[in-house]
Order: structure tokens, then sequence, then C-alpha cells
């Protein structure tokens, strides 16, 4: 079975989390209310009560917070799957 390299799956975890916040952050900034709509639905609650509260630095921290959590998760999945080849 294929072995991964952990951090090469790590480093492309963070990285493509880093894309998708950048990406949604910018349809929030844009479409505030839409967006507002659309988590409400995934999320089954009433969004817009609470409304968007988004600084540039909220994005920018959360993105670097996101991306990080994400290449831990993945390097731990690929570590896992690694073990689970050797056997």
């Amino acid at each position: 079975m294929m072995k991964l390299n952990e951090k090469a799956f790590a480093l492309a975890c963070a990285a493509a989390f880093g894309i998708v916040w950048v990406v949604c952050s910018i349809f929030v900034m844009a479409m505030p209310d839409m967006m507002s709509d659309m988590t409400g639905n995934m999320l089954h609650t009433d969004w817009k009560s609470m409304g968007w509260h988004m600084s540039i630095f909220g994005v920018l921290f959360g993105g670097i917070l996101w991306a990080a959590l994400a290449g831990i998760t993945g390097w731990l999945i690929a570590k896992i799957y690694n073990l689970q080849a050797d056997k």
C-alpha cells in the first residue's frame, strides 16, 4: 500500500483550507445578507440575528488558525493512514 508524505499532506491541507477561508471571507464581505442566510440554513439557526462582525484582523487571524488546524489534522490523518498501511 502506498504511504503518504505526512508533511506534504499537512501542507496541502493547510493551503486548501487557507484558500477556502479567503474565498469564503470575500463572499461574506461582498454579500453579507446572502451568506448569513446560507450559514443559518446550513447550521439550522437564525444567523441574521447575530449579524456579521468581520474585520481584516479577524479574517487574517482566523485564516491562520484554520490553516494551522487543518495542517495539524492533515498530518494526523496521514500519520494514522501510514500506520494502517504498515500492517
